[in-house]
């Protein structure tokens, strides 16, 4: 159910509920939401997975696909909680005609430190691996156009979104990459050497998950999104993929949103979805 707020008393255990929110979609169509279980790419990890199918789904068609992406610690696409954690943009792209999937890979958040550890000092390279699971499963789906995949996230999931391009550039038609990291050697030592190690120590791991290494492999349609006053991902970031695309002749497209921070906020995120879903629309 949507939001709800409850006291709880301690002696007695006794809960009153004090408010409970209404629905914003009372009234619309709403789309399925499926959920399920995939094992990871070393063959005995459960991840979890959502599948969300337009509100006219109908299995005798076949529908494109975007995978919504996070993939880094400290959070979980796929919850127990309203929606199963699903987006409005994930529901309004459903009901556009599109299947909208979304995969929480190892590394990310709330299953434990062996979870997490598996991609300790080469970020992005596992979980990649894990999205290709979940691929592989879409694939498997008589309904679900393999032509036709796309691929969307923000900051780290902005990471994944160009990793995913690269590294298997035969298998996204379309990605839209917000805020990406490109090389951990530019983000802020706090959270990069964490997970990374410093670079002196993990040469192998920087140069492993350098994506800027990768830009001639680009074949599909990549739009990068990049705030200009983005301080937690610097536009270093994408200008420099950038550059790294014009040596290797590779032609992602770039947008840049003036007077942001890591993430477009206020009446401009209006604008970002739609470029999103314009983007989508004309390209997968």
């Amino acid at each position: 159910m949507p939001r709800c707020s409850d006291i709880l008393a301690t002696g007695s255990g006794k809960t009153q509920r004090l408010f409970t929110a209404a629905s914003p979609y009372e009234g619309y169509q709403m789309p399925t939401i499926e959920t399920g279980t995939l094992k990871a790419a070393d063959g005995t990890t459960d991840l979890y997975y959502r599948l969300v199918k337009p509100a006219d789904f109908d299995p005798t068609k076949q529908y494109p696909v975007i995978i919504y992406v996070y993939g880094g610690p400290h959070a979980q696409l796929v919850t127990a909680g309203w929606q199963t954690g699903a987006r409005g943009w994930d529901l309004y792209m459903a009901n556009r005609g599109y299947l909208v999937f979304s995969l929480d890979n190892r590394g990310s958040a709330n299953r434990g430190l062996e979870f997490e550890n598996a991609t300790f000092r080469h970020l992005g390279v596992e979980e990649c691996r894990d999205q290709m699971q979940g691929v592989e499963f879409l694939r498997s789906l008589p309904y679900v156009n393999a032509s036709r995949i796309g691929v969307h996230g923000w900051s780290f999931g902005g990471h994944m979104t160009t990793a995913l391009m690269l590294r298997y550039p035969d298998t996204f038609k379309v990605g839209v990459a917000g805020g990406p990291v490109i090389d951990w050697r530019y983000y802020e030592v706090m959270y990069g050497e964490r997970y990374m190690d410093t670079p002196q120590s993990n040469p192998e791991g920087y140069a492993e998950t350098d994506l800027k290494s990768l830009a001639g492999r680009l074949k599909g349609h990549l739009l990068m999104i990049h705030d200009y006053q983005d301080d937690t991902c610097v536009p270093q970031h994408t200008l420099s993929f950038i550059k790294a695309c014009v040596d290797a002749r590779t032609y992602p497209d770039l947008f840049i949103y003036p007077g942001h921070k890591h993430n477009v906020l206020g009446r401009d995120r209006v604008h970002l979805y739609e470029k999103i879903t314009r983007y989508f629309v004309d390209n997968l």
